[in-house]
Formats: structure tokens, C-alpha cells, sequence
């Protein structure tokens, strides 16, 4: 006689059939194959990823037996032991194209991510959507990339580029805040090689057309580049440990916060002669907690640095201007990358550190005729509005709009504002200025000493907080955060905003 357990048997037994077909992915040849070239295949990536034995899938027996999981496994898991929805594309199964099922799942990962205020991460390495999608019938239904817009500014989001990544799916790549490359493997577009020949007569070749280095360096689509799959990994979970896991939470602040401490190695990597130029990123390094700067996007629009820190335990967003790179000048994808970091950092309340030494934005034809104008107006409107504790420093220079986006403007909402002495300020350089207002020498010799002056005068007026000593800048920084650490206490609410948000 057959006993209900017996029913239950045969019907465990058929799951688990199934659950074991689709998660042989393309099958063991194809996994082989895909392995031999020291690639890691989709489910071995989530699993180094996420921490171990925490992966729930969601999906499993989407797709057919001909099409595993639909060439796209997702779910859930935890980084540090806090959860995060993940997905990551097949390329084992139909050159991880995107399905019918596999669209409904990126959809449902992604809509999950802000029902229930996690992070999302993906994994990119597909062929956009199947060309055979055309043959069959679809039902209406929203897309991955509509639920993706609307996580902006609710909870972070990240891309892990591990091969190429074409079309639809690329796209999840740019609508992320932070996205990885990896070196030699990675590349993104919106059409690959056969499709741009065929439509274009161009013949390039994968990397050439949307490799790291075009992404990383000169679109600004990608923040970093990766030498392999678990550097990206390490990449991204250190990113994700300076935000909270949604706009409702402050970022998490370390318990083994470090204290005050003077700074007399700033004095001898600054030289004082505005006019030399030299590498802020080791006074950043010195400024912030030991070995917590994590830079954004270092190798694109160099003449500015856009990096993640902590001062004292608590996360913090820092701008500084480059003066090794256009003696610190702010162009347009400088201006752009400056307000894309300041947007979103401040969407996840991280206290905003502004580092001035520049001569201004870059002015001459090709810059006008780039949009320098609405790009640097962009940054000057991100950081005014960004809501958040704004730490302000001139190191050596500030002229002109390239101080004002930079926070120096007075009374703009700054927690404070320093300037260490013998900076040179003015709206424009004062021998420029004299000669194109046709000053008389009297005048043009007034200018030039006030320009020289220092920070004498403005200091005077309460324009800047404080003259500081250099050595005294990791204090001075740490003493802003504690004027703001009511503020940093208190409850807080996803902000609305122009451009990035929502």
C-alpha cells in the first residue's frame, strides 16, 4: 500500500532532479571549457563572493532543461554577515543571453532590493537579449532596468564586469553606483564587434571597443579595474562596508575608531610655492584613518580624486583636487565625476570632506566647447545640496568657480571651513585680472598683494572658520565631525534629488 511518505518521496525526488539539471549550468563540457581558461563559472563566482554557505537561490528551475536557470542565477546571501540580493549571467547557457525567465528574475532581484532596503549586486557577462525572444510571446511586464533606476539613492548598487556584456544587459552596469572591470576579461557595450562591422563597417575588437581601459579611463562608465574575478570581489565588499545597507541607516562607524594625532609629514609633502605641483594623495592618506582610503574611479578625470575613507572610525566622502594633473584643474570629466560621487554619497549620508588647491575650472575653447559651464555648475549644485556634514580645507589655491565648487563659498551650509596660511585666493588670477580690466599699475600692484596675502583678509571676516597649522589638519577635521555628531545620530530618510536620485 503506498503511504503518503511514499507520495512525498516521489515527489522530493522529481525536485530534486530538477534542482540538480539546472544547476549543472551548460552542462559539464561547456562548464570545462569555460573553466579552462582560468575563469570561474557563474555559481563558483557567487559562492567566493558572498559569505560562505550563505547563498540562497531564488528561481532555481527557471528556464528549460535545454536552458538551466535560464542562463541567470539569483538570490540572496550576506557580505560581513549584512544581506544582499545578487544575480549573475551564465555565460555556459546561451552565451548568457537574457530570456523571458531571466528577465523576470533580474526584475524580481532588483525589486526585492528596494521592498526590502538591500544592497544589489550583479555579476555582467552576456549576450543582451536572445535573439530568439522574437519568436515567442511576451507578456507586458516591468524590466530589471525600470526597477534599477528606482534603487538610486536607496540602496547601493554594484556591477561586476567578469566578461563581456552586451546590450540590455550592460546597461545594468552604468545605472549601478560602483562597477568593477576585470582586467583582460571584462568589457561593455551597447553593440559588440560582429553588430558594430555589420552596422557601422568598423572592425575593432572586443577591448578595444569597450574593454577596462575605454571604461575605466576615458568613459567614466567603470570605477575600477581588477587583475582577476576575487580582486573585483575584494573590490566591491570593501566599497559596500562604507554605505549602510539602504538611505534609511547611517553608515556603519568602526569601533576601533583612531584618535587625534598631529601631522608634521604634511609639512614636507606640500610645498608651500603654490606654483609646484605635488601628489595629494598621500596627504589624504596621512589626513584619514590608517589604510582606509579606497579611491573611486582613480583613473579617470585624474586632475581630481574622489575617494572613500574614515576619520576617527566614521566614513566619510572626500574631493581633493589633483595638483600633479592640470596643476589641479577641474574640467568636464572632472566636474562629472566630482558631482556623480558627491550625488551618491551623500544619498547614503556619508560626511562630505572638500580638499581645495586649484587654479580654477579649465577655461580655453575645447573646454567651453565640452560644456565646462554646466558640467562644473552640475558639482556646484551637488555639493551645495548635498545635505550632509560638509568639512571644507583650502590647502594652497582656490580661483574663482573652481572654489566654489569646491565648498568654499561662505554661509553654504558648511560644518566648517579651514584654510592653512599662505593660500592664494581671488575670482581670477590678480595679473590677469588687472591687465584685462585695464587697471592702472597702482592698482594692478594692490591686486597682486592681495593675492599674496594670504588667507589674511578673509579670515578676518569670518569667511573661513579658522587659519589652521597643516600638522593640526586631522584634528581640526575630526573636530567638524564631532560639532556634527548630533546631526550624525539622528534618524535619517532617503533625500530627493535632481539627476542621480530619484
Amino acid at each position: 500500500m503506498t503511504t503518503d511518505r511514499d507520495e512525498w518521496n516521489v515527489l522530493l525526488e522529481d525536485l530534486a532532479a530538477r534542482q540538480r539539471a539546472a544547476r549543472k549550468m551548460g552542462g559539464p563540457d561547456k562548464v570545462r571549457r569555460y573553466g579552462s581558461t582560468g575563469r570561474l563559472h557563474t555559481r563558483a563566482r557567487i559562492d567566493q563572493f558572498l559569505d560562505s554557505g550563505s547563498f540562497v537561490e531564488l528561481g532555481t528551475l527557471a528556464g528549460t532543461p535545454e536552458l538551466p536557470s535560464d542562463a541567470f542565477v539569483a538570490g540572496s546571501g550576506t557580505i560581513d554577515g549584512r544581506p544582499v540580493l545578487i544575480g549573475s549571467e551564465d555565460f555556459t547557457v546561451a552565451g548568457g543571453s537574457i530570456g523571458t525567465a531571466g528577465a523576470t528574475k533580474r526584475h524580481r532581484i532588483a525589486q526585492l532590493a528596494g521592498q526590502e532596503h538591500l544592497p544589489l549586486v550583479m555579476m555582467l557577462e552576456g549576450a543582451g537579449h536572445r535573439a530568439t525572444n522574437a519568436l515567442e510571446a511576451h507578456r507586458p511586464a516591468p524590466n530589471d532596468l525600470q526597477a534599477a533606476a528606482d534603487l538610486a539613492g536607496i540602496v547601493p548598487t554594484a556591477a561586476i564586469v567578469v566578461g563581456p556584456s552586451a546590450g540590455h544587459g550592460a546597461l545594468a552596469a552604468p545605472l549601478s553606483d560602483f562597477v568593477v572591470m576585470v582586467a583582460d576579461d571584462g568589457a561593455l557595450f551597447t553593440a559588440g564587434p560582429p553588430l558594430v562591422e555589420a552596422s557601422l563597417s568598423e572592425r575593432i575588437d572586443k577591448q578595444s571597443l569597450g574593454g577596462p581601459q575605454v571604461h575605466a579611463a576615458v568613459s567614466g562608465v567603470a570605477h575600477r579595474i581588477a587583475a582577476s574575478p576575487a580582486e573585483a570581489f575584494s573590490l566591491v565588499r570593501t566599497y559596500l562596508s562604507y554605505f549602510g545597507s539602504n538611505a534609511w541607516q547611517r553608515p556603519p562607524v568602526r569601533d576601533d575608531a583612531e584618535g587625534p594625532r598631529l601631522l608634521p609629514e604634511l609639512l614636507d609633502l606640500i610645498p608651500p610655492n603654490s606654483r609646484r605641483p605635488y601628489d595629494i594623495r598621500p596627504v589624504l592618506d596621512t589626513i584619514l584613518d590608517a589604510d582606509s582610503m579606497f579611491e573611486v574611479q582613480p583613473d579617470h578625470a585624474r586632475s581630481i580624486i574622489t575617494t572613500l575613507g574614515r576619520l576617527g572610525g566614521q566614513p566619510v566622502a572626500v574631493v581633493a583636487n589633483q595638483p600633479m594633473v592640470l596643476a589641479g584643474s577641474i574640467d568636464v570629466q572632472a566636474a562629472e565625476k566630482a558631482a556623480r560621487f558627491i550625488e551618491v554619497t551623500s544619498a547614503f549620508h556619508l560626511p562630505l570632506v572638500l580638499i581645495a588647491d586649484n587654479p580654477g575650472v579649465l577655461a580655453g575653447s575645447v573646454s567651453e566647447q565640452a560644456g565646462i559651464l554646466r558640467s562644473s555648475a552640475r558639482m556646484f549644485a551637488a555639493q551645495h545640496r548635498s545635505g550632509v556634514p560638509k568639512l571644507h580645507l583650502t590647502v594652497r589655491k582656490a580661483f574663482g568657480f573652481g572654489s566654489s565648487v569646491m565648498g568654499m563659498n561662505a554661509f553654504d551650509a558648511q560644518t566648517v571651513s579651514l584654510t592653512f596660511p599662505g593660500v592664494t585666493l581671488g575670482g581670477i588670477p590678480a595679473g590677469v585680472g588687472g591687465r584685462t580690466a585695464k587697471a592702472s599699475e597702482s592698482t594692478q600692484q594692490a591686486l597682486a598683494a592681495n593675492e599674496a596675502s594670504g588667507p589674511w583678509r578673509l579670515a578676518s571676516s569670518v569667511t573661513y572658520d579658522e587659519v589652521i597649522d597643516p600638522r593640526e589638519a586631522r584634528n581640526a577635521l575630526l573636530s567638524g565631525l564631532r560639532l556634527a555628531s548630533v546631526r550624525l545620530s539622528e534618524p535619517v530618510q532617503p533625500r530627493q534629488r535632481t539627476g542621480y536620485l530619484r
